[in-house]
């Protein structure tokens, strides 16, 4: 039996990219994934990908796909989510924030006044967003006493990285999801952050198409860069490892988590820590005191 048979997940942001990864590496342990993003239809996006795209995948794979048009920036399409889930299945285990409002123009190297205000997006869907998904939630998590929130951020986090907006925010949901740890604690849900170094997304890889330049620094070298699928792999150890609330509280870096857990890359590479070159986590697992007064 698959790892997570019977298992209900939401990955937002799943249209393409990591949430995509992600929903296939649950789905092929058997998971049920509500698949959210914007593009419903193929063209609909700059990119390709679609959330039925990435549904019909994680059927294939072996789990069970749904795909739900979720525009993250509107409340009641969060909330017709989670009242959908509630519905369908009377329980939630995995509930992954992963959408976030990437601006097209993140990585240019210019200064914060000379971009425009509208990256502020990233923080309506990139930190305000987790928190809406994650209130939606954890009731349903608490209720059935188990559940694990899950926040996708970065070294980004404690260094910078492209830009003021892009840092801020993942240093947020970092603390955001040691401090819903604490609260949700009693209930036996477990919330942790991610960091992922280079995860090479349809984004990233034209990004690096269209700038070979960037290959030659650490933060964009696709020699040490992970497939989309990674991070779910390990996310799917996390959710069914027993001592799982051991952890809840901690900023986690992808790589060291399955080193633990003996994981590779789809294709069978070790992917590297970058503690040493891009910096450490702050917060630790409060069950080790996690930075409590």
């Amino acid at each position: 039996m698959a790892m997570l048979t019977g298992k209900v997940a939401v990955v937002t942001g799943a249209s393409r990219g990591i949430g995509k990864g992600i929903a296939l590496a649950l789905g092929a342990e058997g998971a049920t994934v509500y698949v959210t993003g914007r593009t419903l239809s193929t063209g609909g996006h700059s990119l390709p990908g679609t959330v039925g795209d990435t549904a019909a995948e994680v059927d294939r794979r072996g789990g069970t796909g749904v795909a739900v048009r979720v525009d993250h920036s509107q409340d009641e399409q969060v909330a017709a989510l989670f009242d959908r889930v509630r519905r369908e299945r009377g329980r939630l285990d995995i509930l992954v924030n992963n959408a976030f409002a990437i601006p097209e123009d993140l990585t240019d190297p210019k200064p914060f006044w000379e971009k425009p205000l509208s990256n502020w997006d990233m923080v309506d869907v990139g930190v305000r967003s987790n928190f809406v998904a994650a209130w939606h939630a954890a009731p349903i998590m608490a209720a059935q006493r188990s559940g694990l929130i899950v926040a996708i951020s970065g070294y980004v986090g404690v260094t910078y990285t492209y830009g003021v907006v892009f840092g801020m925010c993942k240093a947020a949901v970092d603390r955001m999801a040691r401090d819903m740890a604490i609260e949700l604690q009693p209930h036996n849900v477990a919330s942790i952050s991610l960091w992922q170094g280079l995860t090479l997304t349809e984004r990233a890889q034209a990004n690096l198409a269209r700038n070979p330049e960037m290959s030659k620094a650490t933060v964009t070298n696709p020699a040490i860069g992970c497939s989309p699928e990674f991070p779910g792999l390990v996310i799917a150890a996390l959710a069914s490892d027993p001592q799982l609330m051991r952890r809840s509280g901690g900023t986690f870096i992808t790589a060291e988590l399955a080193a633990e857990y003996g994981i590779t890359d789809v294709d069978g590479r070790a992917i590297p820590s970058l503690r040493a070159q891009r910096g450490a986590p702050i917060w630790q697992p409060i069950a080790d005191g996690g930075g409590l007064a």
